[in-house]
């Protein structure tokens, strides 16, 4: 593209002029840039133009409280579209090729505005999404937007290439009236001739039509073409739109990336062109004759799961920095409220099997009231909590509740629970260990500082050990774990790390626990009453992708202490299908444990599978051979038959996973290489989905 500056890359910064809102320089220079705007026939002489232009529309899914991982691509199309342009305000563009990877099982479609650019940097009444997600928000340099909008001047850049040099200001856009369905952004304006260079913008709250969207993010780059003409060059959109599958937040994002290149100006485009809707697709026996080059993922840019979302979050800060925050924000709904499906019916070895039921409402814009149910046929015991949460600042949560509950002495769930349900019915395989706990307590959270999510909580609780109530179609199912009869104050620190990039090339995260407990004994057998403790744990995963394959890395330590006896449900439990494959469930039990797992992952052909509508299977697999250990020191004693290694020192194993079915099948088989080491069959769904099961 001879003759294009683009702004970016040979932009110095300059310092920004200390204006405030609306005043006499911000005025003349919108008036010019909106005078320009609505006269480009007179101002710049160019009639028509053709253009061809390159594209990515990815979805992808984030699941979980908080979102604590990256989101994962579901589905990314390319296309290659035709633009044509023709003055005033003529524009046509036509989808000549496409083509689509589907990573996991889906029935995605997009609206007939997501398939092409945005040309003239909007009209003066805004849509997106074909009107339903934008509805005829006024443009900010729209005639008479002057009435709506404040301007400032925030920054100054300055463009150099060859003999040219353009001064770019940036203008902050906000709305006069917060509550009124507005843009809120930043405008790159040529400081000469008043022409927009950028346009980085989001919408006020009542703008967004959508309820379910969060944040909704528009970036377009313009090119100078030939020394004269600003024109499409960059464009970046992202939607987000989130809600509650059974009070499990679940997270929809679509980023369209575009690079527009190859123009020909003033190439006399014929008005028959411009027949019919904007945006047309040829049919798909055509759209599959386009050459491509290499795989869709090949050409994907590499950054785009990660880029494009530090774009949306830039635009996104700057518009809370120029409008109050509550004109962006979502508002809360009322939900059927369970933590995933195994809330409604489970099956363990206390309980037998187990159903329930919850519902959440906002009591006010910053208050919800939670409660959950469940009852266990075997047991003939009702569990449950009320919970009230109160958040006050998007990053701030806090919450009082009131609970009784059944909880796992495991730091590291071993299974999905669905997965579990169906191995200890069948096999007498239960991966929980229960013990009783009541009480209640207050906690407060706070998401995003120095980079790690935080938790403090605090509870007074009861606990007591359980027994075995159900019993399996086949087999037998070991004793419930020991545990202290107590009453206790509790209090824990904890701090998460998002998986993000780190050094090597490495994506990592990390949680880290640490946990105080004064408690007396309640039990009439137990010769010491009265007791303290300290427990700390932390855990990180890593991997690497290597070529096509990829190196995925994890490993924990923990370790308790007590002043009196150590109460068994706080000792450190490792061994099973995550923590120690190859090892019998909580084998390892003891003041200090650490885990250590390295798994290399490569793909290999595997049969596709139809499933209509909603795509096919990849013709390919994951291969997963491993590596593990397990450490054990100062091991418990005085554990029942089976409830612990008596010896200290490494457990090693070896192992082959499998992963099929867009990797959401998972089959491990393992085996330890010291006593009490054996073969071990674990089939499961991915880890990533076991918090919605």
């Amino acid at each position: 593209m001879a003759g294009v500056v683009v702004l970016g890359g040979a932009a110095a910064r300059a310092q920004a002029p200390a204006d405030r809102w609306n005043d006499p320089r911000v005025q003349a220079l919108v008036a010019l840039a909106t005078e320009r705007r609505n006269r480009q026939v007179s101002d710049t002489g160019l009639t028509d133009y053709r253009a061809a232009a390159h594209g990515y529309l990815t979805f992808l899914a984030q699941v979980g409280p908080g979102f604590p991982d990256p989101p994962k691509i579901v589905r990314t199309d390319e296309l290659a579209v035709e633009v044509y342009w023709r003055a005033p305000d003529l524009s046509k563009q036509r989808v000549v090729g496409q083509r689509d990877t589907l990573l996991l099982p889906a029935d995605i479609g997009y609206y007939s505005d997501r398939y092409g650019i945005v040309v003239n940097d909007f009209p003066n009444a805004i849509r997106l999404g074909d009107a339903r997600d934008v509805r005829d928000v006024p443009h900010p340099l729209a005639p008479g937007a002057a009435a709506w909008y404040d301007y400032r001047i925030a920054d100054s850049l300055r463009i150099t290439t060859g003999d040219r040099t353009v001064d770019v200001y940036g203008v902050r856009v906000r709305p006069r009236d917060p509550a009124a369905p507005r843009v809120v952004g930043t405008l790159y304006l040529d400081r000469a001739t008043g022409a927009l260079v950028r346009l980085a913008i989001t919408f006020t709250r009542s703008a967004i039509l959508d309820r379910r969207i969060e944040t909704l993010t528009v970036t377009l780059d313009n090119a100078l073409i030939e020394g004269r003409f600003w024109l499409p060059y960059h464009q970046e959109l992202e939607v987000v739109r989130s809600g509650t599958w059974l009070d499990f937040p679940v997270r929809g994002i679509i980023r369209g990336r575009w690079q527009v290149c190859c123009y020909q100006l003033d190439v006399g485009v014929p008005l028959a062109v411009f027949a019919g809707p904007p945006i047309e697709r040829e049919p798909p026996a055509i759209l599959a004759t386009h050459h491509w080059t290499g795989g869709v993922l090949d050409g994907l840019p590499a950054d785009v799961p990660r880029a494009t979302a530090a774009d949306a979050q830039r635009v996104e800060s700057t518009a809370r920095a120029v409008v109050q925050a509550r004109v962006l924000q979502r508002t809360r709904q009322t939900a059927l409220s369970a933590r995933g499906i195994s809330d409604f019916a489970r099956v363990d070895r206390v309980e037998g099997v187990a159903l329930g039921a919850g519902a959440s409402r906002a009591l006010a814009s910053d208050w919800t009231l939670t409660g959950r149910a469940r009852f266990g046929i075997s047991d003939a015991q009702a569990k449950g909590d009320l919970t009230v949460h109160w958040r006050p600042a998007p990053a701030w949560e806090l919450r009082a509740a009131a609970f009784r509950s059944y909880r796992d002495v495991g730091d590291v769930a071993e299974g999905s629970l669905v997965a579990n349900s169906i191995a200890a019915l069948l096999a007498g395989a239960d991966h929980t260990d229960l013990y009783d706990t009541r009480g209640a307590g207050v906690a407060i959270e706070r998401d995003d500082w120095l980079g790690l999510r935080w938790s403090l909580t605090a509870t007074e609780e009861w606990q007591r050990p359980l027994g075995v109530h159900a019993s399996p179609v086949l087999g037998r199912f070991v004793p419930a774990p020991p545990a202290l009869p107590l009453r206790g104050t509790r209090g824990e620190l904890a701090a998460a790390r998002e998986a993000g990039p780190g050094p090597l090339g490495l994506t990592w995260g990390a949680h880290a626990t640490l946990r105080g407990e004064w408690f007396t004994s309640t039990g009439r057998a137990v010769p010491v009453r009265a007791g303290a403790l300290a427990r700390a744990e932390l855990g990180v995963d890593a991997d690497r992708p290597i070529g096509a394959d990829r190196l995925v890395l994890s490993g924990s330590i923990g370790g308790a202490t007590a002043r009196g006896p150590l109460p068994p449900q706080e000792a450190l439990y490792v061994g099973g299908p995550t923590s120690g494959p190859g090892y019998p469930y909580h084998a390892f039990v003891g003041r200090l444990a650490s885990t250590l797992r390295a798994e290399w992952q490569l793909p290999v052909p595997f049969p596709s599978i139809s499933l209509g509508r909603y795509g096919a299977t990849p013709g390919v697999a994951t291969l997963a051979p491993f590596l593990s250990a397990d450490y054990l020191n100062d091991p418990l004693g005085r554990l029942p038959a089976g409830r612990g290694a008596s010896r200290a020192g490494w457990y090693p194993a070896v192992g082959l996973g499998g992963l099929a079915f867009f990797d959401l099948l998972r089959i491990d088989v393992a085996h330890g290489l010291r006593a009490p080491g054996r073969w071990t069959v674990w089939v499961d769904v991915a880890r990533g989905w076991w918090g919605i099961l």
